[in-house]
């Protein structure tokens, strides 16, 4: 959703809400024969984009210099564990790389997101089944919420945050990214929620009901551009705030970025860091313009 560059963490979003997408793929593909194109769907498109956000700032970066690296070697070793180890002894090697210096950004950039990319590979070539993969990525992201737990979103100092809604295209059930998003505007410093599984009326009304500076729709999978367009209108007639600014993004929109201006959206991006960049300008220049016109 904005015009820039992102990926991301787990936080208080994922530990309210415990999803598992990975399981809802398995029975899909249990009874279809396209096991191949959902696991890496899900490997690509949502869980390393959004393993990697907020962690490839220039700041994040330079942070990361002054920790302990992570060689290839230890990223490859690392990378067949979540084939054998259970989610707690995953996690304590994944400790015991903290424990020697390693960041969070470092854990999550160069350890977790590597090896979730080696089971995609190992997938495609046939080296371990479904099952495998499957209980792989679900141990991966286990070990992900209690490493962003570790590291909660510190709002201090922030006395009016602005507030953002994220949810997923009612009817859409890819709840990952939705997730992911929000703990990024979390930790960009906005006030942020996020709705699972809503309903239109859920999200209409949830609009109604409090004043948020943004909504943030996410689409997975593909539907009619009559569809979103409706539901935006739909939105900016309900919406608490008048002057509510709306994203969209994901896999759908990302595929045809013209989209977010025919559905009458405020913008979108590739990534999630590129949605908090957008995001921000909007608020900042609104309300510069507002105090011009005082």
């Amino acid at each position: 959703m904005g015009e820039s560059k992102a990926s991301g963490m787990f936080g208080a979003g994922l530990r309210g809400v415990i999803t598992a997408p990975l399981e809802a793929v398995r029975r899909r593909a249990s009874a279809h024969s396209d096991q191949h194109d959902s696991v890496n769907t899900i490997i690509e498109s949502e869980i390393i984009p959004r393993l990697l956000m907020a962690h490839t700032t220039a700041e994040s970066r330079a942070r990361q210099r002054r920790f302990r690296t992570i060689s290839q070697d230890e990223a490859s070793r690392f990378a067949m564990l979540p084939l054998r180890l259970e989610a707690a002894s995953l996690l304590a090697e994944v400790d015991a790389f903290i424990a020697n210096g390693a960041s969070v950004e470092t854990i999550c950039l160069d350890l977790l997101a590597p090896a979730a990319r080696k089971l995609g590979e190992m997938w495609e070539r046939d080296e371990c089944d479904f099952l495998d993969v499957t209980m792989g990525l679900w141990r991966l992201q286990e070990v992900m919420r209690e490493v962003a737990a570790r590291a909660p979103v510190d709002l201090a100092g922030l006395s009016l945050p602005y507030s953002a809604l994220f949810s997923p295209m009612p009817g859409d059930h890819h709840n990952f990214g939705t997730l992911m998003i929000e703990e990024v505007f979390a930790r960009g410093g906005w006030r942020s929620e996020a709705l699972v599984k809503p309903e239109r009326r859920e999200l209409l009304d949830r609009l109604a009901r409090q004043p948020f500076d943004l909504l943030g729709l996410t689409l997975a999978r593909d539907c009619p551009s009559a569809a979103l367009s409706n539901l935006i209108k739909a939105v900016r007639n309900v919406s608490a705030n008048p002057n509510i600014f709306v994203l969209v993004g994901e896999r759908m929109i990302n595929e045809n970025p013209g989209i977010a201006v025919e559905v009458g959206a405020d913008g979108t991006g590739a990534d999630a860091l590129a949605a908090l960049e957008l995001a921000n300008s909007l608020v900042k220049t609104a309300a510069t313009r507002d105090l011009n016109l005082r």
